[in-house]
């Protein structure tokens, strides 16, 4: 318990940036889906041959799972807010369309007949008898969506959309950093709470002020979205960079953002945290960002498709800087001098035991034991495929995300995993990294990636990010990660403690 008010007291003002971010995600996507859903579900039930078939359509939207929609969604609105909101209506518009058409629907057909036979027109008749009296069945669909946008808004932190998400991700991250999951799940649960609160009440009182408890709440929602914009005059960003998920992504972007920031007079803002290679890739692709860190295997094998002609750094990085100009119209500039190549890891326990030397030695002890990869690693030709070809394996694998693997080999769950050379778990937990005589792992130097347009529009970035070029040794990252996995440091604080040590930085 004193952990975690340790480590609420270290973020709280985090804590109340997620919390408003994830506030007002809900909120727009709520309201945005109320003004479809709700006059869409009126007009179906004046067209009713229709209505099954529409409602239909929103109960198969709402089976497709969010992260396939976010992904979906990229290519044509980007990483951020944007895909994110958009994500959500979809999955709020059923509760909402559905109570909507059938409160109307079942008003009692007497009370329709009345209305009709005094004059009233069907517009005239929607309006004073049965909205008012389909009220609370439409508040309970909208109660309905509110709580269910409020858990889906976790996984927008995937693409950079801020709010309480992020802080999960962080603590997965961090090997199922247990108060770090908890200081985003519980603020989320109960701001659904609250708000489910709020919507009741409204909903009590729909029967009797009718159309006007949904005019109130659309005039909070505009006022809980609209102010804070309106307050806030925050300076636009001359550039951005964004990042992977981990440690390592985020000191080097706060790196690159002090240098910048440093020798010019530009503003940079950064974007931890934006998932995996695909969605940053996809988000420097479309200019949401325009600069982020990049590994140059990774541009080899999963951004050009290609395999690394050589084992020697120097000519993977010619490899991946010519592809990727070629194929993206991208700069690749000078990489660092720290390999942070893949890597299979055991403890040194089990090494012992079996004296495990190579990844190859793996094979005489594959029916016994269970590796855990992430979903990534597993697929890759540079990952587990190029093991089951090279060294002849067969393994029991579960696949998991990067941090929790970690966590997993710690607790006994699995006994090999793949791993990154320079996390600062391998010195945590003491494992052992598995020789790979057969090369299978090419060269993974760091390096800004960037549209060569940014380059042409600010050339004074060359120079100025090439003075990270041939630093940082493997053991000075691994420090670094170290640091900010364990430690509880900021990544801005480590890296300009580095670039000053260095005398990069004044």
């Amino acid at each position: 318990m004193n952990s975690f008010i340790d480590v609420l007291q270290n973020r709280q003002s985090a804590l109340l940036q997620a919390i408003w971010e994830h506030l007002q995600l809900s909120i727009v996507a709520l309201l945005i889906a109320i003004l479809i859903a709700v006059p869409l579900g009126l007009i179906l039930t004046r067209f009713r041959r229709v209505a099954e078939p529409v409602i239909g359509v929103a109960a198969i939207l709402q089976t497709i799972p969010s992260l396939a929609i976010l992904a979906f969604l990229i290519p044509f609105l980007g990483i951020g807010k944007q895909p994110a909101i958009v994500a959500l209506i979809v999955y709020a518009l059923l509760p909402i369309l559905r109570n909507t058409y059938t409160g109307v629907k079942e008003v009692d057909p007497a009370l329709k007949e009345a209305a009709t036979g005094m004059g009233m027109s069907s517009f005239r008749r929607l309006s004073k008898i049965e909205l008012p009296l389909a009220m609370p069945v439409i508040m309970a669909g909208i109660r309905t969506s509110m709580v269910l946008i409020v858990g889906t808004t976790t996984i927008a932190a995937l693409i950079g959309a801020g709010g309480l998400g992020e802080l999960i991700l962080l603590g997965i991250d961090k090997g199922g950093n247990l108060n770090l999951i908890l200081l985003g799940a519980i603020p989320a649960a109960l701001l659904a709470i609250v708000l489910d609160l709020i919507l009741r009440l409204f909903e009590r009182t729909s029967a009797k002020s009718g159309f006007r408890s949904l005019g109130i709440i659309m005039i909070v929602s505009l006022l809980v979205v609209t102010v804070p914009f309106i307050a806030s005059r925050e300076r636009t960003p001359d550039l951005v960079i964004g990042g992977k998920i981990g440690a390592e992504p985020a000191i080097l972007m706060n790196m690159y953002k002090l240098l910048i920031e440093e020798e010019t007079d530009l503003f940079v803002k950064t974007e931890p945290n934006l998932g995996k290679t695909d969605f940053v890739f996809e988000a420097l692709k479309t200019g949401d960002i325009d600069i982020y860190p990049e590994f140059t295997g990774t541009v080899i094998n999963t951004l050009l498709g290609e395999t690394a002609q050589s084992n020697d750094p120097v000519k993977v990085y010619q490899q991946a800087k010519q592809g990727i100009k070629e194929a993206q119209g991208m700069t690749l500039l000078e990489p660092m001098q720290y390999n942070n190549t893949y890597a299979v890891a055991t403890t040194e326990e089990l090494a012992e035991q079996y004296g495990l030397e190579t990844i190859g030695d793996l094979k005489s002890i594959q029916s016994n034991i269970t590796a855990g990869f992430t979903l990534e690693f597993k697929d890759r030709q540079d990952g587990y495929q190029g093991m089951k070809e090279l060294y002849n394996l067969n393994l029991n694998i579960k696949t998991m995300e990067a941090g929790v693997r970690q966590q997993a080999i710690k607790s006994g769950d699995v006994e090999v995993i793949d791993a990154y050379a320079t996390e600062g778990y391998m010195i945590e937990y003491d494992l052992k990294v598995l020789d790979d005589p057969k090369n299978l792992f090419p060269p993974y130097q760091g390096a800004p990636l960037l549209l060569e347009s940014t380059l042409e529009e600010y050339p004074e970035l060359e120079e100025i990010l090439n003075k990270l070029g041939g630093k940082i040794t493997k053991q000075e990252m691994q420090e670094m990660n170290y640091q900010v996995d364990f430690e509880e440091r900021e990544p801005i604080s480590v890296a300009k403690e580095y670039l000053k040590e260095n005398g990069m930085l004044e």
